[in-house]
């Protein structure tokens, strides 16, 4: 059972503020500072022992039920699925099915791929914020490359089914590709259930970590089938490093894991952080995590109801996520006036945005939604 009060003693934006906006870049956790001040500190003086990046990958494949191998560093969830839009071939009369609300990193990937070819992207159309799969059933065919979306999506908070996605691409030999930056360290994601081919986040959001720390997951036995765009001495196998002194230069020996796909070094103080917020996310349980946040933004939803707030998030059983979506005149300006008052949340979609998450309280909410009655009408 969670110890709310000692779980919160681990974040410090709860002494200064209702944080609700964890859908944008959320505060670092104390185990996050923590892990890099040490390792600034010991730095500084050359005391500090190479931090092994592995362990952070070892750690997002355990949050995802994925193998190590089936990881990518990365430095954001952009780059991820621009690596994973670029490495398909998009022969004449092909498609990409994605949705109208997406983020504009899903898409944009693929209309850059129209410059270089004929690729027809087709979008899935929203109906009151939520995509029903005989619509992807009928958007995709046998010249569907790919199906891009997000796993919830960030304006309203829309859970997708990705299982249910992937059957349908499959169906007809396309891959699924899924943005997981508004659901990774919210919800449980699993790679094995859920079959989908590739997927990319970052961890400055529900991840809790730093910004420049992200991962790609490829499918096992996926990443060898595909020429990476860009290549440097990240991408390769190991035993190109022939001497202490040298690197084989001469051949190209491309990784057949998902590390094929990286390139140089990455922001190693941002894995830094991102290793410890992975940890402390595990040790919670990325199970009891979920419950906790579905169980804030039920209760969140029913007192906006009470109040006689239009709720924009879909209700349905199985789409719910740690994101909730009311409607408010001036939803700018009333999101600022709130950050007065040492709430914050964002504005999306016409209305306020709430994203909790496990550590936050229903008390939180209760102020909120009292400031936010205070509000309506001003």
């Amino acid at each position: 059972m969670l110890n709310i009060e000692k779980t919160r003693e681990e974040f410090p934006v709860t002494k200064q503020k209702v944080f609700l906006n964890h859908s944008g870049v959320s505060p670092l956790p104390k185990p996050v500072l923590g892990a890099v001040q040490t390792y600034l500190e010991r730095s500084s003086v050359q005391e500090e022992e190479p931090f092994d990046l592995e362990e952070a990958r070892r750690l997002f494949a355990e949050l995802v039920n994925a193998e190590p191998a089936e990881v990518a560093l990365m430095p954001n969830t952009s780059t991820g699925l621009c690596i994973a839009a670029n490495v398909f071939e998009y022969p004449s009369g092909s498609n990409v099915v994605t949705t109208d609300l997406e983020f504009p990193s899903v898409v944009y990937p693929w209309l850059r791929s129209q410059l270089k070819s004929q690729v027809q992207v087709r979008y899935v159309k929203n109906v009151g914020g939520a995509f029903y799969l005989e619509d992807f059933e009928e958007a995709v065919d046998n010249h569907t490359v790919a199906v891009a979306v997000s796993h919830v999506e960030y304006p309203n908070g829309f859970r997708n089914n990705l299982k249910a996605l992937a059957e349908i691409a499959h169906e007809h030999g396309a891959y699924l590709i899924v943005d997981a930056c508004q659901s990774a360290g919210a919800l449980q994601i699993d790679a094995k259930r859920d079959d989908f081919d590739f997927l990319a986040t970052s961890c400055y959001k529900w991840l809790l970590g730093p910004s420049g720390a992200g991962f790609l997951y490829v499918q096992k036995g996926l990443a060898e089938r595909f020429e990476p765009v860009f290549v440097g001495w990240a991408s390769v196998k190991h035993e190109v490093f022939e001497t202490v002194e040298l690197w084989n230069n001469r051949d190209l020996r491309l990784s057949e894991t998902a590390s094929r796909f990286e390139t140089g070094g990455p922001s190693i103080l941002s894995y830094v952080g991102a290793a410890a917020a992975l940890k402390l996310l595990l040790k919670v349980g990325v199970g009891e995590v979920e419950s906790r946040v579905l169980g804030l933004t039920s209760h969140l939803i029913e007192r906006l109801k009470e109040e006689g707030f239009k709720v924009q998030t879909p209700e349905a059983a199985g789409h719910r996520s740690g994101i909730v979506n009311f409607m408010i005149d001036d939803p700018g300006g009333k999101v600022d006036r709130l950050r007065g008052k040492g709430i914050i949340v964002s504005a999306r979609m016409n209305g306020v945005r709430v994203s909790p998450h496990f550590y936050n309280t229903e008390e939180e909410l209760e102020r909120l939604v009292e400031e936010v009655s205070r509000l309506r009408g001003h």
